[in-house]
């Protein structure tokens, strides 16, 4: 399978690596990417093909993986769906919608995909949907692309990727804005910065493993911890008082519906 990426930046590079890391070859992967010193890293990091000619790039692929800013799709899309002959494309565009992505290419072999960003460390988690007339087997290629950077979740519903983007797509946002937090607390009870890390980025990586190894949910585990009249249920208190719980919520809804109006904006005719 050869892929095409449109578009060299952060994501595209964690894909790259993740499928050199799963065994594809270097000439089964190739970039097109506008910026000279993007293309430099994508050779000498992976060894792959980079160029800017859309169409030298495209030419020979089984799969085009578009990863470009979600402004700059149309455009892209404008300059693409004249070399299409078949391939599968996948969008990791936020925002996008598959069946505008359709109407500009001119094709229905359209997957769309919302990962994130610790797909940087091979931990990722992406969301995918893909239009009716998507083959089993290229939505067998598409997840492959996605699981080398780390899980996958097919989803019935295209409108389930504005949730998908306010809980996962968005959410390593709010995991890093609560780490924030703790490591300032950490350095005004008066650990020093290296102390403050290591406390704070180990309990939330254990806490998460704990919450991956079992089938006990999250408020059981919690529970577990709270111990009558200790430290842990006065902290509770506090946040219940504040309403913190309550705040995250409802930022992951403004956060999908955002997600709505972002389709709604770049995605019209």
């Amino acid at each position: 399978m050869n892929i095409c990426f449109i578009g060299g930046g952060n994501m595209a590079t964690a894909i790259i690596g993740g499928l050199c890391d799963a065994g594809y070859a270097a000439a089964q992967l190739r970039a097109v990417e506008i910026n000279a010193d993007n293309r430099a890293r994508l050779q000498s990091e992976f060894g792959v093909s980079a160029t800017a000619e859309l169409a030298a790039g495209v030419a020979g692929s089984d799969v085009v993986v578009l990863a470009v800013k979600p402004q700059q799709l149309r455009e892209v899309a404008a300059q693409l769906a004249p070399l299409l002959g078949g391939q599968l494309v996948v969008s990791i565009a936020a925002g996008i919608r598959a069946t505008d992505l359709a109407r500009w290419l001119g094709t229905q072999h359209i997957v769309r995909v919302m990962p994130n960003t610790p797909a940087l460390v091979r931990s990722g988690i992406s969301g995918l949907y893909a239009l009716p007339e998507v083959s089993q087997k290229q939505r067998e290629a598409a997840q492959s692309i996605l699981n080398a950077v780390g899980n996958s979740l097919w989803l019935d519903d295209e409108a389930m990727m504005d949730a998908v983007t306010a809980v996962s797509g968005s959410g390593p946002a709010y995991v890093f804005y609560f780490i924030e937090a703790m490591l300032q607390a950490a350095r005004e009870l008066g650990f020093d910065e290296a102390q403050s890390k290591l406390l704070v980025t180990d309990t939330f990586l254990g806490a998460t493993k704990l919450a991956q190894s079992g089938t006990e949910d999250a408020g059981v585990l919690r529970a577990r911890v709270t111990s009558k009249n200790g430290t842990t249920e006065r902290a509770l208190l506090s946040m219940e008082a504040d309403q913190v719980k309550q705040s995250i919520i409802k930022a992951a809804h403004v956060a999908a519906e955002r997600s709505r109006e972002m389709g709604d904006e770049l995605g019209g005719v």
